[in-house]
């Protein structure tokens, strides 16, 4: 691993021990407009605790080729709106930062809800300077009995090797561009892949990566309800038992990609 950036990113860190700090909040969406609005007015009141810290914010949404009212509302609420005409999760993230300009960048998911006291744990850890990235465990609004199951399962796994959940991730802008990114030719997983690479770094490094746990985000339940459990534990199998093959072809992720919201 190359590491000639590596000045770059200590100066980075100093940064975030400074009065001064920018976020960028990057929400990739396709199809959005159902969940959008409630996702970005509660984003924008949890932005709240870095204003009070002095710190700037901006919120970008990436378009990911939407037929819906996605970018319009985007717009209304105050967002950047970038275009990503590739349907493509990892793709419209990496769009979206192409485009921001913070010190570190929040990756949200365009059906999540984060509250002022997530941010401000998100705060504490830029502000420790230790820290390169990090996620959180979720919550999903749904009494689902099989759901809620699996998603205490993930977090507990989450947790335990520090797997950074696609419905959150902060990391130091200048660390996210040094290793490019998420992996674009990955439809799915794309989040299990830069976790495991900035936990590398993190170690090349002596910094970390963490999963926050104290304020969980509440997430959407609308894939359970779409495809039901059962089909994402079907696709689950279908990676192991060929390899991961389906991630790197977008018609193999009907859950993520078929348009039903």
């Amino acid at each position: 691993m190359n590491f000639d950036w590596l000045s770059s990113t200590n100066q980075n860190s100093k940064i975030a021990n400074q009065r001064f700090v920018k976020l960028s909040v990057i929400i990739p969406a396709f199809n959005e407009e159902r969940l959008l609005g409630d996702a970005l007015r509660t984003t924008a009141e949890a932005m709240g605790a870095f204003h009070r810290l002095g710190w700037q914010t901006e919120l970008i949404v990436c378009d990911n080729n939407s037929t819906d009212r996605t970018a319009a509302i985007a717009r209304a609420a105050g967002a950047t709106v970038v275009f990503d005409p590739v349907n493509s999760i990892a793709g419209a993230r990496n769009t979206g930062a192409k485009a921001a300009s913070g010190d570190w960048f929040i990756f949200l998911d365009a059906d999540s809800q984060p509250s002022a006291e997530l941010f401000g744990d998100v705060a504490a850890e830029i502000q420790s300077g230790r820290c390169i990235a990090g996620g959180v465990t979720g919550k999903l609004d749904t009494s689902h009995v099989i759901a809620r199951l699996f998603m205490f399962l993930w977090n507990r796994l989450s947790r335990i090797r520090r797997l950074l959940a696609g419905w959150m991730m902060f990391c130091e802008a200048a660390t996210f561009r040094s290793i490019q990114g998420y992996d674009a030719r990955l439809f799915v997983s794309e989040d299990i892949d830069i976790s495991i690479r900035l936990r590398k770094l993190g170690r090349a490094l002596g910094k970390r990566t963490v999963v926050l746990h104290r304020h969980p985000l509440l997430t959407s339940s609308r894939k359970v309800k779409l495809h039901g459990v059962w089909k994402h534990v079907w696709f689950v199998l279908k990676v192991a038992f060929t390899f991961g093959k389906p991630l790197t072809n977008r018609e193999a992720c009907p859950i993520w990609y078929d348009g039903r919201r």
